[in-house]
């Protein structure tokens, strides 16, 4: 039989190395993206190329109103992205997120029938976020194998996180070596409709510096440029 598994696939670098792994592993790969109220929203349009691309079986894309609760320079407008690095979590963390992404996961799971879900987190190089930490990861498959039917009728899903303790440089140097075509990916907080990226952004600071250490050619088209 088929193994089936969840991807939560952002349009970004590192969900679309997940999904090469998840494929390479041999799943049956179900993709799953968010319209949250993202200023970046060429990322979605990125996210569907990799899907399409990469082959999955599904790729669902569920509307939510992060903006409605604003709190992230990512949902509200009023908050200008930060163009340098800053102490403490940064103002481009989006409340709840992972939590909200990863419980739309599960329940699709349970729907598909699928034993696994896996997410692009990384606690290495990154943001701060605290829905990335290996802490919030454990916590949440415990929870999950408590909420759910199958989990308590003995059938558990297992989350993965094969990016966790990698750096930008490894998770590159891993998707190159699986055939990830990183130019149609978006990472850029603040990406334009063509998703071209700002270059000064946290996360197109820290992608810049993961295709340096990978001695890889970064394929972004940068608007500074």
């Amino acid at each position: 039989m088929s193994k089936k598994a969840v991807i939560l696939l952002s349009g970004g670098l590192d969900s679309a190395t997940v999904l090469a792994i998840a494929q390479d592993q041999g799943y049956e790969c179900y993709a799953l993206s968010f319209r949250y109220g993202q200023r970046h929203e060429s990322e979605l349009v990125a996210a569907a190329g990799i899907a399409k691309q990469q082959g999955v079986v599904q790729h669902l894309i569920i509307p939510l109103d992060f903006a409605g609760i604003g709190g992230s320079a990512l949902t509200d407008h009023t908050i200008e992205v930060p163009l340098s690095s800053s102490e403490g979590i940064p103002v481009t963390y989006v409340p709840a997120r992972n939590t909200i992404f990863l419980s739309y996961a599960l329940g699709w799971a349970e729907v598909l029938e699928a034993d696994d879900i896996f997410i692009g987190v990384n606690a290495v190089d990154y943001s701060g976020y605290p829905d990335c930490r290996p802490e919030f990861m454990a916590a949440f498959s415990a929870m999950a194998n408590l909420a759910t039917k199958r989990a308590i009728e003995g059938d558990p899903i297992t989350l993965h996180t094969p990016l966790l303790e990698l750096s930008k440089g490894d998770i590159i140097r891993k998707g190159v070596a699986l055939g990830v075509d990183y130019g149609v990916t978006v990472s850029c907080y603040q990406a334009d409709e063509g998703g071209d990226a700002c270059g000064v952004c946290d996360s197109c600071r820290l992608r810049k510096q993961g295709f340096f250490d990978a001695g890889v050619s970064d394929p972004t088209r940068y608007k500074e440029l």
